[in-house]
């Protein structure tokens, strides 16, 4: 029997019509188009979309379970998305709620190279969660951006990644803000300590590899991407190429392709290779839900899917007086950012900082 995916999607639909939208998923995101023009066997037997499932979860919302022929993936990661969801993704009724691969597909994809346990080692912190901070505003010129990593880092912040705007502008070109940030993080890890720096990568393919490459030349392990501005494919090629390299998975522009975050954030990004899902926790900037957050944190970490754990890096508008209540949430499986409300004590940042990092260590240290 040839193996098959299993898409999920949440339909708002009156009854009377759901069973037509499902098998137009099914067609839609199979072979587009009409079944009676389709004459071959193999086509029409195997290729062709099937509804599983249809059940309601309230009034006129419907989740339909369609499997797909695993063979029209091709082992691409920007082909999966296209099947899962690429025309579906135009009706605006239409959520993309889960997946279910077949294990070879799984196993194609890879998932982290790394994850939780090796990005703890990375740091020293083999039990206790890890920390976060990031560089901004952008505008500022690398002398600065570097004097803020040190005193991130002499605060004892594990890892000091790039403000996901920071890309490769006049004012902060990436290989003069790389060697600042470097050169200040190696200078401490003389002194004991071990800061990872986590530059942002941007641009096509070719300049995202080239600055994979500055940033090898300055012992750096750890980058981080924008997979849904980057590209499913591209994000996936990148960490196959690099064995070496932990990628952190920023969600911007995630909002924009009704997948459910845990989905999205939780599970198709770890899938790709994903070490460490940054994702907006409840009660900051941005709209998750509890329930939201604990669904795609478990998706990060869950073992189930025989891949490395991603960590889960909960985030947006976080403050130092959450982490007790965030390391409640989340457990020690966790890696807490904060950027903003550290950054805004000015003078005062490494005295923030500091009470951050004793904070999260005095709940959390074994």
């Amino acid at each position: 029997m040839r193996s098959r995916l299993q898409a999920i999607y949440l339909v708002r639909c009156d009854a009377r019509s759901i069973e037509e939208r499902a098998r137009a998923i099914a067609v839609e995101q199979s072979v587009e188009m009409p079944l009676a023009a389709i004459t071959d066997d193999f086509v029409r037997s195997q290729i062709v979309g099937r509804v599983e499932a249809i059940s309601e979860k309230e009034s006129n919302l419907f989740e339909v379970r369609i499997s797909l022929a695993a063979e029209t993936v091709g082992q691409d990661a920007g082909q999966l998305i296209n099947m899962l969801f690429g025309n579906t993704s135009l009706h605006e009724d239409v959520v993309l709620a889960d997946v279910a691969l077949p294990k070879e597909l799984i196993a194609t994809l890879g998932g982290p190279r790394h994850g939780l346990e090796a990005l703890r080692r990375r740091v020293g912190a083999p039990v206790r969660a890890l920390t976060s901070s990031a560089l901004k505003p952008q505008g500022l010129p690398p002398a600065k951006l570097a004097e803020l990593a040190e005193d991130f880092a002499q605060a004892g912040i594990d890892y000091i990644k790039d403000d996901h705007g920071l890309a490769n502008q006049a004012y902060s070109p990436f290989a003069a803000r790389l060697e600042a940030v470097a050169s200040a993080l190696r200078t401490i890890a003389r002194q004991g300590g071990a800061p990872r720096y986590v530059p942002s990568l941007s641009g096509d393919l070719d300049t995202m590899r080239s600055q994979i490459a500055i940033a090898k030349d300055a012992g750096i392990d750890t980058v981080m991407v924008a997979p849904m501005i980057a590209g499913f494919a591209n994000f996936h090629r990148l960490v196959r190429e690099n064995p070496t390299i932990a990628f952190f998975a920023h969600p911007t522009m995630a909002g924009a392709a009704r997948i459910a975050p845990p989905l999205l954030l939780g599970k198709l990004l770890r899938m790709l290779g994903a070490d460490a899902v940054i994702f907006p926790n409840y009660g900051g900037r941005f709209g998750y839900s509890p329930d939201t957050c604990r669904a795609l944190a478990r998706a990060a970490l869950d073992p189930r899917e025989g891949l490395r754990p991603a960590v889960p890096v909960p985030a947006g508008g976080m403050t130092t007086d959450r982490v007790a209540e965030m390391l409640d949430f989340y457990g020690a499986n966790v890696m807490l950012l904060i950027g903003g409300a550290l950054l805004a004590a000015r003078e005062g940042l490494r005295a923030a900082t500091s009470a951050f990092v004793a904070e999260l260590r005095r709940h959390t240290d074994g």
